[in-house]
């Protein structure tokens, strides 16, 4: 079956949905410790969360590039994400999906969550032909992340240096059966009509 060219691949429950973050060992080790984010995380500032474990990969170098190092699954709850993308804009200016491009910036400006679509990665980190998520988060966003959608988070840096491993010696088949199940994500009615771009 054919991949569509836009679509939320993830690991997901009834309840909740994992996303993917890296960061240096001084902010990843306390907020798997804590299962939530440490005080010195910026609440302040947009974060990115990435559905995709691949294009996580692909982002950090496979939790190697300087702090990046620690790689989190953290697992939030549907609500949330759904929120997050009913409140979002895309990041960049599509004609014909929006008016006009002041329209898309000033509604860009206003939203607390913006979508991006970038290409999905193979095992090898390369460019496949259909696109996944990343999901940025800002300002209301951020903070309800942080505070009301997390669930758990956990340390998967082992998982993606095993991998990385295996790739490096050649061995897809096995780096493959490690790799997180991710599934299509049910989305339901409208919710993504405004980010197709």
């Amino acid at each position: 079956m054919e991949e569509p060219t836009r679509r939320i691949r993830a690991r997901h429950t009834a309840s909740t949905i994992t996303v993917y973050q890296a960061y240096s060992p001084e902010l990843g080790e306390p907020a798997v410790r804590q299962g939530r984010f440490p005080a010195a995380w910026k609440r302040d500032r947009m974060t990115w969360i990435k559905p995709s474990f691949m294009w996580m990969m692909y982002r950090c170098g496979w939790g190697t590039k300087p702090g990046q190092e620690t790689v989190l699954a953290v697992e939030i709850t549907r609500d949330g994400f759904e929120w997050a993308l009913r409140h979002a804009c895309l990041s960049s200016y599509v004609p014909g999906l929006h008016p006009d491009h002041p329209t898309w910036q000033r509604e860009l400006k206003r939203s607390p969550a913006r979508v991006q679509w970038d290409p999905e990665r193979d095992l090898r980190l390369q460019p496949l032909p259909y696109r996944s998520l990343q999901l940025g988060l800002s300002g209301e966003a951020v903070r309800r992340y942080a505070d009301e959608w997390t669930v758990s988070i956990s340390d998967v840096t082992p998982l993606a240096h095993e991998i990385h491993a295996l790739v490096g010696d050649g061995d897809l088949d096995s780096a493959t059966r490690l790799l997180p199940e991710e599934r299509p994500y049910p989305v339901e009615g409208a919710l993504l009509t405004h980010l197709r771009g």
